[in-house]
């Protein structure tokens, strides 16, 4: 038997210390936020892709009443650059998210299924996604969706 340590790089920082190119995708996403369609969760979330030749796509939640049929930020907004520019990867993705008007306090991290499609879109261009998840105390800087999943999933597992 033995024992693997697994690390995980996790940058801190506030918002006054991001790029500006940083701060505008968290601005994005913010913004985004706000178009959400929540009205049974009332958490709003919006997520914003800097592609590779500096465009930037938003997406937000859009929940519906027979779970689990709506569909998170996240795959909303990276669905939409796959589709829209399958060409061009994914550099990075900002997440915020607010509750009844507000910002949440704790950073915005992607759920499970999320961190699965971002993984897929990492490997589908063979490019790392930077992700810059927003909370109003502090913001977390991954340079890898496998930094927040380390023991994926992914086609090498269904190969013999």
């Amino acid at each position: 038997m033995k024992e693997l340590n697994i690390n995980t790089k996790i940058t801190v920082c506030s918002y006054d210390e991001l790029s500006n190119e940083e701060k505008i995708l968290i601005d994005k996403a913010k913004e985004a936020s706000c178009h959400s369609y929540a009205p049974y969760s009332h958490f709003q979330v919006g997520a914003a892709a800097l592609l590779s030749d500096g465009t930037i796509v938003t997406g937000n939640n859009q929940e519906n009443a027979a779970y689990p049929s709506g569909l998170c930020a996240e795959r909303v907004t990276l669905f939409f650059a796959n589709s829209n520019y399958p060409s061009l990867p994914v550099k990075t993705l900002a997440l915020a998210a607010q509750t009844k008007g507000e910002y949440t306090h704790a950073q915005t991290a992607p759920c499970g299924a999320c961190r699965q499609v971002i993984l897929e879109t990492e490997n589908r261009y063979d490019t790392p996604i930077r992700l810059l998840m927003y909370g109003k105390e502090s913001i977390y800087i991954v340079s890898s969706i496998k930094d927040l999943l380390p023991l994926h999933f992914d086609k090498t597992c269904l190969e013999g």
